[in-house]
């Protein structure tokens, strides 16, 4: 058991927490920068704080050093990610954010994200308060969708077990109302709401200075493991009885993110704390949030998320605290089994007799491009859909709910347009990128521009052994903060700089396995080359149906990751 000074990391604050101490709960300045139209974005804490609104500041980086030429800022804009627990959206609210994208954003586009959630691109400071207005206006808002506090919650969207999945869903709403900032900032600067003394506001769970760090939470519904459990700081896993939801195991401390350079940081699998009864979830969420809240590193914001702080205090010692918070005891965890990410494409048909499609959508980019109108087509069927939408984690869409005499007008539909197509390989619908260049200030590599023409040639390696028929979990992020879960990828690049990638191998199928890294700091044409080396290895030396990450560990070519916090460097 850790010593109490252990507990809490003493020394300076980092930055970020004068500034939340400082924010009148979230306030800032930021009604006086919306007011300023000398400059297009927000300035000294207003750029941090609207994050906890959900937003981010960015510029198009293509154009960066051209408006510098001209004397002009950067073109200054904010991208949004709405709160979507869960991702279900109804086809009403889809055509009034399908409208929003086109009229009032730059790129005209809907991003579906590995939040589960969907995110505008390119949304100038003068429409930025009449989005929130329009969003609401819909029942849909994006508090805490960024920022040091609990994010979207995550859930499985199984289009099959309906009554399961209708009853986890309702879990990830309820955690997500549970853990939100209870401050009115958000309703007093974008809703014009009344205004509160911030004097007068208490947050209970999340504290005055909100969270170390950004925090996630999923639901998830075995065997089915698409919201990536390990990547997230608190996931509750369905257990049912008889297709009837019983409780949740309690999966902490999990987080993909790292820094270049930094061997104090390191992606790390969760750890199952054990089952929880519906009625304590809960207080078990929020005891979590809270133990991580009080005993999270607020001195060095690399070392503060939940995974650091268990690594540093002991799983047994942060569990007890857990308990004592909840006034419960875990019971011991109930048997599952993760078996698969990937979502299930086409139609299928759900115990409740209606019918589900999902629909791929490269990069979860939602735009009218010259060869397929994918944009257009969902906002075609959202006007005669009559069940709703489910956002993937793994950037796809589900039409949901789809009665058996409407089935063949959706598909006509999705098919004009482009959204279904047969020739889709399984390789493509297993990659994924994050968004990266040009928009994110973070991206130090291309990942979802990259990705198409990647895949290309992975499946041309993959035809060229024999392999056609197989896929392998592949996964670009242009930088190490993980947004598109190349740590949970059976091969993941990770961004260097311009062109250079870190290359990860060995992660598997289910997503219960850290990949490690082969190569360091290398090119496109480098990469390609060492995955055609190694599939032409996996095609003549593998075991029956052995996938690509299992026969890179087994084969010796890499070692497994165990304990992240001693092997992933080793």
């Amino acid at each position: 058991m850790a010593d109490n000074k252990n507990l809490i990391v003493e020394g300076k604050l980092a930055d970020n927490e004068r500034m939340k101490a400082q924010s009148k709960h979230l306030r800032g300045t930021i009604t006086t920068d919306l007011a300023d139209d000398v400059t297009g974005g927000f300035t000294a804490d207003n750029f941090q704080l609207i994050r906890f609104h959900g937003m981010y500041q960015q510029d198009d980086r293509d154009i960066r050093a051209e408006r510098a030429k001209q004397k002009l800022e950067p073109l200054h804009n904010v991208m949004l990610r709405a709160r979507l627990p869960g991702g279900v959206i109804t086809p009403e609210q889809w055509l009034v954010i399908d409208k929003f994208a086109e009229e009032k954003t730059m790129y005209g586009s809907i991003r579906l994200t590995t939040r589960q959630t969907f995110q505008f691109h390119g949304v100038l400071k003068p429409n930025v308060k009449p989005m929130h207005q329009l969003l609401n206006s819909t029942g849909i808002d994006s508090i805490a969708t960024a920022g040091d506090v609990n994010r979207n919650v995550l859930c499985t969207s199984n289009p099959v077990e309906s009554e399961l999945h209708k009853q986890a869903w309702n879990w990830a709403a309820k955690i997500s109302e549970h853990l939100l900032p209870k401050t009115n900032a958000y309703a007093e600067i974008w809703l014009d709401g009344e205004k509160v003394e911030s004097t007068q506001e208490q947050e209970p769970i999340l504290g005055d200075n909100y969270l170390p760090r950004k925090f996630k939470t999923t639901v998830v519904i075995p065997p089915h493991n698409d919201v990536d459990v390990h990547a997230n700081d608190l996931n509750f896993v369905a257990i049912a009885e008889n297709d009837k939801l019983v409780g949740f195991n309690v999966l902490v401390g999990g987080g993909l993110a790292m820094t270049h350079g930094d061997m104090t940081t390191f992606p790390r699998k969760a750890d199952n704390f054990g089952f929880v009864s519906l009625d304590k979830t809960l207080d078990v969420a929020a005891a979590v949030v809270s133990t991580q809240r009080d005993w999270g590193n607020r001195t060095n914001r690399k070392n503060a998320k939940t995974k650091y702080t268990l690594e540093r205090v002991g799983v047994d010692t942060f569990k007890k605290e857990v308990e004592k918070r909840a006034s419960m005891t875990f019971a011991e965890s109930r048997p599952f089994k993760l078996t698969s990410r990937g979502d299930r494409f086409g139609w299928v048909k759900g115990i409740d007799g209606k019918h589900h499609l999902t629909l791929f959508i490269e990069n979860g980019r939602i735009l009218d491009f010259a060869n397929k109108s994918l944009k257009k087509g969902c906002a075609e069927i959202a006007k005669v859909h009559q069940g709703d939408f489910r956002l993937t984690a793994n950037q796809n869409l589900i039409v949901a709910g789809v009665p058996e005499d409407q089935k063949a007008l959706i598909e006509a539909i999705a098919t004009q347009h482009g959204l279904l197509e047969a020739n889709t390989s399984k390789q493509r619908q297993d990659s994924m990128a994050c968004v990266s260049l040009p928009t994110c200030p973070l991206a130090m590599a291309e990942a979802e521009r990259y990705l198409p023409s990647a895949v290309d040639q992975l499946e041309s390696i993959l035809s060229k052994h024999g392999l056609a028929h197989e896929s392998i979990i592949y996964r670009i992020t242009g930088c190490p903060n993980g947004c598109g879960r190349a740590m949970l990828a059976e091969i993941g690049l990770v961004g260097k700089g311009p062109n250079k990638y870190n290359l990860h191998i060995g992660g598997n199928r289910e997503g219960t396995r850290i990949p490690k890294m082969y190569k360091e700091n290398i090119v496109d044409t480098e990469i390609m080359q060492i995955i055609d080396e190694l599939i032409g290895r996996w095609s003549k030396e593998r075991l029956q149906n052995e996938a690509f990450g299992d026969f890179v560990i087994r084969a010796g070519i890499v070692a497994p990751v165990v304990n992240s916090a001693e092997d992933f460097y080793a």
